[in-house]
């Protein structure tokens, strides 16, 4: 649609410039109408809801809504013998509206409408979000000697039909809480309770309850970046950087999990009041899948695992002698999902950081592993559903071979029948391997 409109709206300009110029003349009356009418058709669309008007559209719709109102007014103005005809004039005018006009339409071409994916569950879903602030950690990226914070957003369902197994979420590497928003919706519909965490200075962006903004730390990012190339780091060094990532990732898990167990005890909020604290299960895109398979080694009260797309930085040893790694020998008996895309699919079998995930392992012989064919690292979020523009830059410009939403839908479906198997008991889970 936005491809559409603008195409439109650039031909709309392009021919009267290009009908001036062959009759060498301004033709203003009709260029007000056509701009008038553009500014009309826009909105009908939008009434009608062909068009899903929201802020992307905003440049767009004030940038028609001045060019109707001067050609407006131009139209009750008291007629005047109209200037002299300049071919030079009309066509950089022509241009320069062009220029702005594209312009106009970058956000909404940035992130189109889009419908969402498919909601199966018969619970309305009621969301609610909170800063929680740990009074025994500092925070490690700033040298203020503050406490460090972590923001959560709980989506859960609206009516109390008693308690639901709790959901915890961790986002990827540069990821924000919101990135699987198509997944928690799904589940929450189901009847369970889903709290995703922005881990700050790790997330792009987080936005505390009194409007704190935190944006992604610069030294760690360019550390996530360098671990993946080649030759910056030495395969030790790389090792450090991946437990230190972990320990602080599994160190907020920890805090929100402690947090939400010791408020449902006290039931302070509506929220709260829904959550059975004997079932509970942890998952994560990405860095946050490496560290919610961490959290399920250090807690015993953890039921079931899902890791999108992640290595097991848990799981490896270093062996520096030879400088490579080994995996852990301990037997993993938790139930665990794995969900890979087309990017990690082909490193299992490698002596990658992805040794450990291989379905060769012994200790994770008990493990479902599930690959989406023709998906890449992304199409197991809801980025590409919003941006695929942005998705695909993300990745390098390649863009996934799978239709985005058989993507997430697919990974949806897998995830809820998962836990329900794990946490609720029930029907089967027999998963194929490839989808």
């Amino acid at each position: 649609m936005e491809i559409f409109i603008l195409i439109v709206a650039l031909v709309c300009e392009l021919v009267i410039a290009a009908y001036s110029i062959a009759t060498k003349q301004s033709r203003n009356k009709i260029k007000r109408w056509t701009r008038i009418a553009l500014f009309v058709a826009f909105v009908v669309l939008s009434l009608g809801k062909v068009v899903e008007w929201g802020f992307t559209w905003g440049l767009f719709t004030i940038l028609l809504f001045i060019l109707a109102l001067k050609e407006g007014i131009g139209l009750l103005r008291k007629q005047t013998p109209p200037p002299q005809y300049k071919a030079f004039s009309t066509i950089w005018k022509s241009l320069l509206l062009a220029l702005t006009l594209v312009i106009a339409l970058v956000p909404a071409l940035l992130f189109p409408q889009h419908r969402l994916p498919q909601v199966t569950g018969p619970y309305a879903v009621a969301t609610a979000t909170y800063t929680y602030w740990d009074n025994n950690r500092i925070e490690p990226f700033t040298d203020q000697g503050d406490h460090r914070f972590v923001n959560v957003e709980f989506w859960y369902p609206e009516r109390t039909e008693g308690i639901y197994p709790l959901l915890v979420f961790s986002h990827g590497a540069f990821g924000i809480k919101t990135s699987n928003t198509s997944t928690f919706i799904e589940l929450a519909s189901h009847g369970y309770v889903v709290v995703s965490i922005d881990h700050p200075y790790h997330s792009f962006y987080t936005v505390s309850e009194d409007g704190t903004i935190v944006t992604i730390n610069r030294r760690y990012m360019q550390e996530v970046n360098d671990a993946n190339k080649e030759g910056v780091y030495s395969l030790g060094q790389f090792f450090e950087l991946t437990q230190k990532w972990m320990a602080l990732r599994t160190a907020d898990m920890n805090f929100v999990l402690n947090t939400i167990l010791e408020q449902a005890g006290q039931q302070k909020a509506a929220v709260y009041e829904r959550i059975d604290t004997e079932k509970i299960g942890v998952f994560g895109h990405s860095m946050g899948g490496a560290a919610s398979v961490a959290l399920s080694r250090e807690r015993h009260d953890i039921d079931a695992v899902v890791n999108i797309d992640a290595p097991f930085f848990s799981e490896l040893l270093y062996d520096q002698a030879a400088n490579r790694f080994t995996a852990k020998s301990e037997p993993y008996i938790l139930p665990l999902l794995n969900i890979y895309s087309d990017d990690v699919w082909i490193q299992l079998d490698s002596s990658s950081t992805y040794i450990a995930n291989r379905t060769t392992n012994p200790n994770f012989k008990g493990a479902y592993t599930v690959h989406i064919k023709g998906a890449k690292h992304l199409s197991l979020t809801d980025l590409p559903l919003y941006s695929p523009f942005l998705a695909s830059l993300l990745q390098g410009g390649r863009k996934a071979d799978v239709d985005k939403y058989y993507a997430i839908e697919t990974e949806n479906e897998l995830i809820l029948r998962f836990f329900d198997n794990a946490l609720k008991h029930q029907g089967p889970f027999t998963p194929k391997t490839t989808y």
